[in-house]
């Protein structure tokens, strides 16, 4: 089977490291895989190191006039976002190729085009049952299945985390990580007021806070006009960030949208205890794995982590329930024999 992986955007988030997996999977399992993505990207820059057939665009609209020359050269193409999507059911008459989409957001589509493009490709890919029950109730038609992300454990390089404790001049501190983009649905201003409210209650911990985005300005006013330089640091973007996992003794999602939250996944192969929101396809996740609690819920969200906090039987069996359903389930073959069986239905 040939398959064109499509992926346009610029940055580095969950979906482009599962794009990656995808296309790591499909070769293992024996399938042409090819790329089409954005010039210089850090998905682009990653998969040509990995030795992929890469189409570079300099426009993520120029995916039309590939698609429409080369795109019936594939078994399928398998678009990661809502935009390609667009393109590829424009392009279907130059094609004629299998159109699937990954869907990993738990956002209810709204328009009519939106709803008439969703209709017209030829499968849609869920990672959670949480986004295929959103996708039914908004009146998508087509034939849906739920296949989660995949997961794979890294040799983590501990000293680089270390390194940044040093920098922090932090020690004999819980860590408390969290890997998010700083932007509405992933809710970071309940979590700075979580973490506010947890320091009236214990002063042994801090928030290191991975990610970047248009709330970063808003959330370190909220640091320094509450004195929370001490509990709650932003760290910014970073790659390789699964490395930061060796230091967290906990990790947390605040999230008051999500499709199901990778991000929980690398906590569960790397042994971290989880506290979550029961947002979209985290409650199905996180549920008998970690702790989950009411989304957008401050008090809440803060009396979970002071729980995790006090409990290390509970966060025993916990990681030990995440670990094995991670390992079990979530390999990157398994995931993609899943995808590759759904393929061949359509």
């Amino acid at each position: 089977m040939r398959i064109l992986e499509i992926n346009t955007e610029k940055g580095w988030r969950g979906g482009e490291n599962q794009t990656l997996l995808a296309l790591i999977g499909f070769r293992k399992l024996g399938h042409e895989a090819e790329l089409l993505c954005f010039e210089n990207s850090a998905l682009h820059v990653q998969a040509a190191a990995a030795g992929f057939t890469c189409h570079p665009l300099t426009s993520s609209t120029k995916s039309i006039g590939f698609l429409m020359e080369y795109g019936k050269n594939y078994s399928i193409l398998h678009t990661q976002t809502s935009k390609q999507l667009t393109y590829c059911i424009l392009t279907k008459p130059f094609h004629n190729s299998k159109v699937i989409l990954s869907r990993r957001v738990d956002f209810v589509p709204k328009g009519f085009f939106t709803l008439l493009k969703y209709n017209a490709c030829d499968g849609i890919i869920c990672v959670s049952g949480a986004i295929e029950k959103i996708l039914k109730q908004s009146g998508i038609k087509t034939r849906t299945v739920v296949i989660s992300d995949c997961v794979t454990e890294k040799t983590l390089n501990k000293t680089r985390a270390q390194e940044l404790l040093q920098k922090l001049t932090i020690s004999g501190k819980n860590i408390i990580g969290t890997t998010a983009a700083l932007v509405p649905h992933k809710d970071p201003v309940t979590l700075v007021n979580a973490v506010n409210i947890l320091r009236t209650k214990r002063s042994d911990f801090v928030l290191l806070h991975f990610g970047s985005g248009p709330l970063a300005a808003t959330i370190q006013q909220f640091i320094t006009d509450n004195n929370l330089q001490d509990y709650y640091k932003l760290i910014g973007f970073k790659e390789r960030v699964e490395d930061y996992f060796s230091i967290f003794n906990y990790f947390v999602m605040s999230s008051q949208e999500e499709g199901l939250g990778s991000s929980v996944l690398d906590a569960f192969v790397y042994k971290v205890p989880v506290v979550s929101t029961n947002a979209g396809g985290l409650n199905e996740l996180v549920t008998g794995r970690g702790y989950v609690t009411e989304k957008k819920n401050a008090q809440l969200l803060a009396e979970a982590l002071h729980t995790a906090m006090n409990s290390p039987e509970q966060n025993k069996k916990n990681v030990a329930a995440g670990y094995t359903y991670a390992v079990s389930n979530l390999s990157v073959e398994k995931i993609h024999e899943e995808h590759i069986d759904f393929f061949k239905t359509v």
